[in-house]
């Protein structure tokens, strides 16, 4: 894998100093991006984000196991908390503007909308996806949940659910802190929820 990474940098640099310059064409309908010399073509993928990661290595099947487990629950609410930084965010765009009164109106409304596409789902879930779920939110947007319900609506809300999450072992005020638990931190180095 690594050797093929180094071959198409040392190619594209070869092409940028030497070579012509990439050009879109059309190939069985599809316009794609090559670079075209002589009679060779040299299609030139356009990808996002590529994450390469190492082989883990586990001190047990137990760590292994909990691995495995912690990632089928991270695919399994990830749009969750992708949805939710970008709400955030432009939420926090929107509001930026307003009167706090303007903006509790706004919050409670768009609450509301929010509450009859997500509550259903969100229901559904475990107590560690649900986990996995706020430590996703809390790391991309480095604040504890408290602080968070906090801002959006009240200190009497933020206080009620920290009660709720303290009776299902979780502490809202605490907050996502790296290296707590160094199985969820490997998961959660996989997944890129920021809202560009």
């Amino acid at each position: 894998m690594i050797s093929i990474l180094v071959s198409a940098a040392c190619l594209s640099r070869l092409i940028a100093q030497n070579g012509p310059a990439p050009e879109r064409i059309t190939i069985n309908g599809q316009v794609v991006t090559a670079v075209i010399t002589g009679n060779d073509t040299l299609y030139v993928a356009d990808l996002e984000d590529v994450s390469v990661t190492s082989k883990r290595h586990f001190n047990s099947k137990d760590e292994y196991a909990l691995y495995q487990r912690y990632r089928r629950y991270a695919n399994k609410v990830y749009p969750y908390a992708v949805d939710a930084i970008r709400i955030f965010r432009e939420l926090e765009e929107i509001t930026n503007t307003m009167k706090p009164r303007e903006q509790r109106k706004h919050i409670r409304r768009l609450q509301k909308e929010l509450k009859d596409q997500f509550e259903d789902p969100l229901k559904n879930l475990s107590r560690t996806q649900g986990r996995i779920l706020v430590h996703m939110i809390e790391k991309e947007l480095d604040t504890p949940m408290y602080f968070l319900i906090k801002d959006l609506r009240n200190g009497f809300t933020a206080g009620y659910w920290n009660t709720a999450g303290k009776l299902y072992g979780y502490n809202l005020r605490k907050g996502y802190i790296i290296g707590e638990d160094p199985i969820l931190d490997i998961v959660l180095e996989d997944f890129d929820i920021s809202h560009k």
